[in-house]
């Protein structure tokens, strides 16, 4: 495979810019209305773009953060991507399964073959704001699972996911890798979903499992609540990269924008930069850290994850205000921005599921 230094980090992400600029931009319009770009994705993971923060490459969550915010500077759509793939990789990667490392992490680092994450409902359940959908059985050393999942992305047959299912004997919950294979095709189906104002090009499904076999060495965790308290840090901050490029993009907008009177607009590109600079240097002070359990940090990574998706969406509207009716064609790059920077904030954990988890992880008792 390719020989890819991951200790130069400005290289790199200055390959996966070039990259995201030659390959995704001509296809940025196809993308929003509903390509999927696999062949683009696989050139950015050949450039290292999805692959930083995993333990045999150094990681380096920043520089993984930093990939996804070049990508999504492009085009939002496949910033959503990189971050479904760079967690489904993190969920392997932190595995203790060696079986799911050796036949999937390779590969998926390299864009060889691709999966997302289905853990939404799972994320509100434990925010209890849903309760568990898939509910697995005992079936010998693993399980049958049955359950239909909605708004799933970066999943097509032949693809997976990380999932998460209650066990109905125990009570514990079981994390797997969650596969569209052929040996297993009767026990599960994809279908589509109503068509989205944007984000088409997210391969986003619903899933339906009628007694889908997990065996034991599909198991990413079990019980799996210890391994999610580890990742999901990570999980939401490396989400940070999908509204940092946005937000880049939306600046380079404004920029673009001639009209004497955008000096009279509250929002001017140098301001919204030294915002954007300082979500950044938060966001990566956070990612050398990824692991950390203790509940201020998860709280810091929420409000910074929360002020990121407001930012997004200031930026996007300033972008089109700027632009004015130049900016509101359905071919301009401000208002497909408006719509991706709406995403990240209704995404989960949307911004409205921050504020809530906040509130409950302040209400804790502390600990004396």
């Amino acid at each position: 495979m390719m020989n890819i230094n991951f200790q130069d980090t400005n290289q790199l992400l200055d390959n996966v810019a070039t990259l995201a600029k030659t390959h995704l931009a001509p296809k940025v319009l196809e993308i929003d209305r509903g390509y999927y770009p696999l062949a683009e994705m696989s050139a950015l993971g050949k450039a290292g773009a999805f692959s930083a923060h995993l333990n045999a490459n150094g990681g380096d969550f920043g520089t993984a953060i930093l990939s996804t915010a070049k990508i999504a500077e492009v085009c939002g759509t496949t910033g959503f991507l990189s971050w479904c793939h760079q967690v489904c990789g993190l969920y392997i990667d932190q595995s203790d399964n060696e079986y799911l490392k050796d036949k999937f992490l390779s590969k998926h680092q390299w864009a060889d073959s691709f999966g997302g994450t289905a853990l939404s409902n799972p994320m509100k359940t434990w925010a209890n704001i849903e309760t568990m959908i898939l509910k697995a059985k005992k079936d010998g050393n693993g399980y049958v699972v049955s359950g239909t999942l909605p708004w799933i992305s970066h999943i097509a047959p032949h693809q997976y996911c990380g999932a998460v299912a209650l066990i109905e004997e125990t009570g514990e919950q079981v994390f797997f890798l969650l596969q569209f294979d052929d040996e297993r095709q009767g026990a599960w189906q994809l279908h589509a979903c109503p068509t989205f104002a944007g984000m088409e090009g997210s391969s986003t499904w619903r899933i339906e499992l009628n007694n889908y076999p997990v065996r034991e060495q599909d198991i990413i965790a079990n019980p799996c609540q210890a391994f999610i308290k580890k990742i999901r840090g990570a999980f939401v901050l490396m989400q940070l990269g999908i509204g940092a490029g946005i937000i880049a993009g939306a600046i380079d907008d404004i920029k673009q924008g001639v009209a004497v009177s955008n000096a009279y607009l509250e929002d001017q590109a140098g301001t919204l930069q030294h915002e954007l600079d300082k979500l950044v240097k938060t966001t990566l002070t956070l990612a050398k850290t990824p692991f950390e359990t203790h509940k201020d940090f998860f709280l810091d990574v929420l409000d910074a994850r929360a002020q990121g998706a407001m930012l997004c969406l200031q930026a996007t509207q300033a972008a089109m205000l700027h632009q004015g009716a130049k900016g509101y064609l359905m071919t301009s790059a401000p208002q497909r921005r408006l719509r991706e920077a709406q995403f990240v904030a209704i995404v989960t954990p949307a911004i409205k599921h921050l504020r809530y988890l906040s509130h409950q992880l302040m209400s804790e008792p502390k600990v004396i």
